[in-house]
C-alpha cells in the first residue's frame, strides 16, 4: 500500500446536481422545480392547505387546557430507596430530603417536589421529607419505625402571598 494508491470507497463522495445549466442536463430551465408560482419559489408554501377546503387543524374541536400553576413532582419508590441504603449511596440515619436523593443517584433531579409512592418493601427506619406521599408509602415508613415530613410546595408555584 501507497500513499498514491488510497482511495475512498466507489460511491462514498457524490458530486453536487448542478442545476439550471442546459436542457441536456436534465435538470435545466425550472431546474426540478416544475411550472410558476407559489411552489416554484423559494421561502414561501402553505403547510397544509387543503385547496380552499377547510384544513383538518382547523375543523377539529378545541380541547383541554394547560395549568400554568400545576407542580410536577418526581415519583421514587420505597424499593428504590431501600436498594441505596443497601448499595451504601444513602444514609439511613440522616435525614433523606430531595436534595440527598438526588445526591445519591436514586433521582435524577427534583423537578418542583419528590412524592414518594409505596411499591416494594422498606426495612431501614428512615426520616424522609417528601413533598407528597401516597397513604401506602407513608404506612410503609412507619411500619419500619421512620418518619414522613410533608413539606409544604416552593415559592412561585401558585401561591398566594
Amino acid at each position: 500500500m501507497k500513499l498514491s494508491e488510497i482511495a475512498d470507497n466507489a460511491g462514498a463522495r457524490k458530486k453536487r446536481m448542478r442545476v439550471g445549466r442546459g436542457i441536456g442536463s436534465g435538470k435545466g430551465k425550472t431546474s426540478g422545480r416544475g411550472g410558476k408560482g407559489q411552489t416554484a419559489r423559494s421561502g414561501v408554501r402553505i403547510k397544509g392547505f387543503e385547496g380552499g377546503q377547510m384544513p383538518m387543524h382547523r375543523r377539529l374541536p378545541k380541547r383541554g387546557f394547560n395549568n400554568i400553576f400545576a407542580r410536577e413532582f418526581v415519583e421514587i419508590n420505597l424499593d428504590r430507596i431501600q436498594d441505596a441504603i443497601d448499595a451504601k449511596k444513602l444514609d439511613a440515619g440522616n435525614v433523606i430530603n430531595a436534595e440527598a436523593l438526588v445526591k445519591s443517584g436514586a433521582l435524577r433531579r427534583s423537578k418542583d417536589g419528590v412524592r414518594l409512592l409505596g411499591r416494594g418493601e422498606l426495612k431501614a427506619k428512615i426520616n424522609i421529607e417528601v413533598h407528597g406521599a401516597s397513604k401506602s408509602a407513608v404506612a410503609a415508613v412507619e411500619k419500619a419505625g421512620g418518619t414522613v415530613k410533608i413539606l409544604a410546595p416552593g415559592k412561585g408555584e401558585g401561591e398566594a402571598a
